[in-house]
């Protein structure tokens, strides 16, 4: 088992930066793969982006791409998502996702909300 916990969200204003963090704790030696969603009211989740543990090979939606950053440092289990140059689209429930292969992601936080304000 694996156990997910996010944090560093927050209300910031169209234009700033938030950095998310997800530390893992658990059998963290099997995580394959580690990634963000979002779910904004209303609408469905989202991926937003994803990083591979032990490569450190990372991808990203088109809507963040530029503004976002994914990164991780592997000796504190700890996964982050640099957030730059905000805006009030951004605004959701943030939720960072763990798996130990390639065909699922079976661990997941219980969210961090992020608002931005225009």
């Amino acid at each position: 088992q694996v156990q997910l916990v996010e944090s560093g969200g927050g209300l910031v204003q169209a234009g700033g930066s938030l950095r998310l963090s997800c530390e893992a704790s658990g059998s963290t030696a099997s995580i394959y793969r580690m990634g963000w969603f979002r779910q904004a009211p209303g609408k469905e989740r989202e991926f937003v982006s994803r990083i591979f543990w032990s490569t450190g090979t990372t991808s990203y939606a088109a809507f963040v791409k530029g503004r976002f950053t994914i990164f991780r440092e592997s000796a504190k289990n700890t996964m982050y998502l640099q957030m730059d140059d905000l805006k009030p689209e951004d605004t959701a429930v943030y939720y960072c996702a763990a798996g130990r292969n390639p065909t699922g992601l079976e661990y997941w936080g219980q969210g961090t909300q992020v608002t931005v304000s225009s």
